[in-house]
C-alpha cells in the first residue's frame, strides 16, 4: 500500500472525487495544484490557478449574520472559487462597469426585488420576476435571475426551496450559454 487511495480502497472507503476534475489531473494529482483564493492571499510561484469556467455576480444588500453564512453556503454549495463569483451593491455607480477581460459565460442573480428592479430596470414585484430570465441593464446581454432577499430566507426558511429552484435556473442559463 504506497498511496493514500489504495489504503482507502483496501478499507473499503470509496474517495470521492470532484466531478469537475479532468482523467489527467486523476491520474497525475501533482502535476497541478488549485487554490481557491481570497482577497489577502497570492498565488504562489509553484502554484497555477484554474481559469473560472463562469462568472456569477451576486446583487442585493449586503448579507450580515445569519444572512452572511446562507450566503457563504451558497457559494460552497455553487461550488464558486473566489474569482469566480463577486458581490456588488445594487446602488453602485460602476454596476455599468462590467469587467471585460472575463471571456466566460456571466450570470447576475439578484436577491430581493428591489434589487432585481434597480439592476434591470423591471417594475413589477418580485413573485413575478422570479422564474424569469431577466436581463442586466448595460451594454452587455447577460442574464438574470431574480431570487429571495437573504434577510427574508433567513426569517422564512421554507423559501429556501424556492432559493434553490431559483439558483438552478441560474446553472441552466449557464450550461446553455
Amino acid at each position: 500500500m504506497s498511496t493514500h487511495t489504495d489504503f482507502l480502497r483496501e478499507m473499503g472507503v470509496t474517495e470521492w472525487i470532484s466531478r469537475d476534475s479532468s482523467v489527467s489531473q486523476l491520474t497525475q494529482p501533482n502535476s497541478v495544484k488549485m487554490q481557491i483564493s481570497t482577497a489577502s492571499e497570492t498565488p504562489m510561484d509553484n502554484e497555477v490557478k484554474a481559469s473560472p469556467k463562469a462568472f456569477w455576480m451576486f446583487f442585493g444588500s449586503e448579507p450580515k449574520g445569519d444572512a452572511q453564512q446562507l450566503f457563504q453556503n451558497i457559494v460552497r454549495a455553487l461550488g464558486l472559487n473566489r474569482d469566480e463569483w463577486v458581490w456588488k451593491s445594487p446602488n453602485d455607480s460602476d454596476n455599468k462597469n462590467l469587467p471585460t477581460e472575463i471571456n466566460v459565460p456571466m450570470v447576475a442573480m439578484a436577491f430581493g426585488g428591489p434589487a432585481a428592479q434597480k439592476i434591470t430596470g423591471e417594475r413589477d414585484p418580485l413573485p413575478q420576476l422570479r422564474e424569469t430570465i431577466l436581463a442586466l441593464h448595460t451594454e452587455e446581454d447577460i442574464p438574470v435571475v431574480a431570487t429571495f432577499d437573504l434577510n427574508q430566507l433567513v426569517r422564512k426558511p421554507i423559501d429556501k426551496a424556492l432559493l434553490w429552484q431559483d439558483l438552478l435556473l441560474a446553472k441552466s442559463v449557464l450550461q446553455n450559454s
